[in-house]
């Protein structure tokens, strides 16, 4: 999907550019709360995404909004690009993917781990131990519940899913039987 792949395009310059933890932390949470403000306001999302509304007057918006937030000079030249290059509809997925582009950036794997039950903290722990041997790098392990995830679990490592659930081990076995 082409969104997608702009999504981390963006998420990746931005972890590039940003110097330290502290610098990510601060820059995250300012781009967070314009997020959130983005969102919530209907006028302002109107106003900034609107063909109608001229780039001048848009930047002008922006500006306006950033200054009262007190949003820093990263945070604000970062949206400010977005703007320009039409992409503020991409901020919310940019926000998501953001920690994963800071991980790899400091040569951690991330790892999304979908399971029907939450883990419990030692299992957490074997399969991230498990994970880096396997990988030889440091994992991050992103936690989602999925009901529909019948036993086991699944991971995904960027486009390449490690399905280990019985719905999984099913599907595969239906698979398998269809080609004969």
């Amino acid at each position: 999907m082409k969104n997608r792949a702009l999504v981390k395009k963006y998420a990746e310059g931005l972890a590039q550019a940003l110097e330290d933890e502290r610098e990510y932390e601060s820059v995250g949470a300012e781009i967070r709360t314009f997020l959130d403000l983005f969102v919530s306001r209907e006028d302002l999302r109107r106003a900034l995404v609107s063909p109608f509304v001229n780039a001048a007057k848009k930047k002008a918006i922006l500006d306006e909004v950033m200054a009262r937030a007190g949003t820093g000079p990263k945070a604000s030249r970062f949206l400010a690009l977005l703007l320009h290059h039409k992409r503020l509809e991409l901020l919310p997925g940019i926000v998501d993917a953001l920690p994963e582009a800071w991980s790899e950036k400091h040569g951690v794997v991330t790892y999304e781990v979908t399971s029907a039950v939450p883990l419990a903290a030692g299992q957490k722990d074997r399969l991230a131990k498990g994970l880096e041997a396997s990988e030889k790098k440091p994992v991050r392990l992103v936690a989602k519940i999925d009901p529909a995830v019948v036993g086991g679990l699944a991971l995904r490592k960027g486009h390449i899913v490690y399905d280990a659930s019985v719905e999984g081990e099913l599907t595969a076995l239906k698979e398998r039987l269809g080609q004969r």
